[in-house]
């Protein structure tokens, strides 16, 4: 896919973050756009200004995409309305840290539900349609650089990244037959409002020493734009493995290369992170 020019292209989670930065990303390259998220008046504004850019109607609609009756139902209106999609954008997700003994069930099915049975059910919502056409498309799957490494108290977030990656593996060559690319993203620091609202189980995070992690993690991060580019990019040359940010790429490499210097350093990143939640946990 060298162009996005009059493709349909469907983006879960597109009211903020990347999945927002995406969507006017493709806007402005004259793309039809299928925009999906929970938060019903950010993506109003999303489409509102990926029109303005376009000058193309764009279809929304608020959904959980942990809902696979509304992702079923969206499917059918999209189909009817507009054909099969050409690309299949999976960007909605969140996420839950903490450790074993701090993450309780409802953590773990929590993302498991929108993390990875989400993107499951967009996939089987959208994609036998764009196989029956047989004129080819592009699946992009978001994962995590928490899909690739072992990051400390990531567990459950983990898994359900792992756990897309492992689909998209599959996907990558079960889908070649028909002529479908499929693209892994594997974002690090990335500065979204998702930044500044995660979860941490167990961690106070207006705790002065957790902000001033947390403005150093932003100062590192990358824009969504910019992960916005690296997407589409990506989709333009058939990638695979897709990344944000050049220290995610090297870490993978890495990891690959020297095993043993890698799990050495793992080691160290997580007696640091358990070193901070001992002085967090201390009484003041």
């Amino acid at each position: 896919m060298k162009h996005f020019n009059d493709k349909l292209c469907l983006i879960t989670g597109a009211a903020s973050g990347i999945g927002r930065a995406t969507a006017l990303a493709l806007a402005g390259e004259g793309a039809r756009l299928c925009l999906a998220d929970l938060n019903q008046e950010a993506l109003e504004a999303t489409a509102r200004r990926a029109e303005s850019i376009s000058g193309r109607t764009v279809v929304r609609r608020t959904l959980d995409i942990a809902d696979e009756q509304a992702v079923f139902e969206l499917a059918a209106e999209v189909q009817e309305r507009e054909g099969a999609v050409d690309v299949v954008m999976n960007i909605a997700g969140i996420s839950i840290w903490g450790t074993i003994e701090n993450l309780e069930s409802r953590h773990w099915r929590k993302l498991v539900e929108i993390n990875l049975m989400g993107p499951v059910h967009v996939l089987r919502a959208f994609l036998p349609a764009m196989i029956e056409r047989g004129r080819g498309g592009h699946v992009v799957n978001v994962s995590s650089a928490a899909g690739l490494f072992g990051l400390p108290w990531h567990a459950a977030y983990s898994a359900t990244k792992f756990g897309l990656r492992g689909i998209s593996e599959v996907l990558r060559f079960d889908l070649r037959h028909h002529d479908i690319g499929v693209s892994l993203v594997c974002p690090g620091g990335v500065d979204t409002g998702l930044v500044r609202t995660i979860d941490i189980v167990g961690v106070d995070r207006e705790d002065p020493e957790v902000q001033a992690m947390t403005q150093r993690f932003q100062r590192h991060a990358v824009t969504s734009e910019k992960a916005a580019a690296a997407i589409l990019k990506g989709v333009r040359r058939n990638r695979y493995m897709v990344f944000t940010s050049l220290d995610i790429r090297m870490g993978y490499w890495f990891q690959r290369k020297c095993a043993w210097p890698y799990e050495i350093a793992m080691r160290v990143l997580s007696t640091r992170v358990f070193g901070l939640a001992r002085k967090l946990a201390a009484p003041k």
